[in-house]
């Protein structure tokens, strides 16, 4: 029997949630049981209220707001737990097409795919500032860089999983999960993919979006930690390069003058040549170091598998 879990991180989301729940499937081509789950994040509005009105059939309560990463990840084992075979992630503004869900989970039913992600038309969604829509682009190419994917729209919440694919997600950003968890896939070799699906009208303004200033300056904060922590001796030895070659300019102008026997010492200009080749061989180090303990990571996210595996009785 193939269940599907249809999970949908809430806070405060009372007015919405009833919408997004009168859209989503109770059965689907392919599945032979469509569950809810509805992860209410400390919310201090009637959102717990209406989750059970509408009979969702799994309901995690946070009592403080843990932010949307921990949301996500506690609906992934908790999914897990209920015996999903797939897991599909929405939001609770109802930004996604509810009858897009076949189309996304089309690509694992085949066999094509661990996990879907569903690419929106981002240059077509009219509430999207431009800033936002340039860095929907942005952040999309760092994370096709970083995992060697290529997926179009990495910031999109709309996405599926299959069973072996959710034990593998581990989310360390507490701001959002969705560039973090398709590097993980990339790294881990897991084959992931897109489809295109359609978004309904705005209901209410993003949560992540408080100012396209905040916003900018926070995805551009995850993106970097994302690629320090993926990809760590690649960030260290790029951020080296700049300090070292630089020093290494400044120190080749000093021996210039020094051969053409010039009056002045231009001491002042060696230290600084001096400084800068340290950083950038102090950073190199730092990249070994952090490359080292991703290996140790890589281990530990292996241990971590494994005790899913059996605490969830995967074969």
């Amino acid at each position: 029997m193939t269940k599907l879990i249809i999970q949908i991180p809430c806070y405060n989301e009372e007015h919405t949630l009833g919408i997004t729940l009168d859209a989503l499937p109770r059965q689907l081509p392919g599945i032979d049981l469509v569950e809810w789950l509805v992860i209410d994040d400390g919310s201090r509005d009637r959102t717990f209220e209406v989750a059970k009105a509408y009979g969702v059939d799994h309901i995690i309560r946070f009592s403080t707001n843990q932010g949307l990463a921990k949301a996500f990840i506690a609906g992934i084992e908790a999914g897990l737990k209920a015996g999903a075979d797939l897991i599909v992630n929405t939001d609770a503004d109802n930004q996604y097409c509810a009858e897009d869900i076949p189309l996304l989970i089309q690509p694992i039913l085949l066999g094509q795919a661990a996990i879907v992600i569903g690419a929106r038309p981002i240059w077509e969604i009219r509430h999207f500032s431009l800033s936002k829509k340039l860095l929907q682009k942005l952040g999309s190419w760092v994370v096709r860089l970083a995992s060697n994917t290529h997926i179009p729209d990495a910031p999109s919440g709309f996405r599926a999983f299959s069973r072996e694919a959710a034990m593998q997600i581990n989310v360390f950003n507490n701001y959002t999960y969705t560039l973090e968890t398709i590097i993980q896939a990339g790294q881990k070799g897991m084959t992931i993919t897109s489809v295109p699906i359609r978004t309904n009208s705005v209901l209410r303004p993003s949560r992540l979006v408080k100012s396209p200033a905040s916003y900018v300056m926070r995805s551009l904060f995850t993106i970097l930690r994302i690629f320090m922590l993926y990809k760590p001796l690649r960030f260290f030895l790029i951020s080296g390069s700049i300090p070292f070659s630089l020093g290494f300019l400044l120190g080749c102008r000093w021996l210039v003058y020094f051969w053409l026997g010039t009056d002045r010492t231009r001491i002042p200009s060696l230290i600084l040549a001096a400084i800068l080749i340290l950083i950038g061989f102090q950073l190199w180090m730092f990249g070994l170091v952090a490359d080292l303990m991703a290996a140790n990571r890589r281990l530990l996210e292996e241990v971590q598998l494994r005790l899913r595996r059996r605490d969830y009785d995967y074969d």
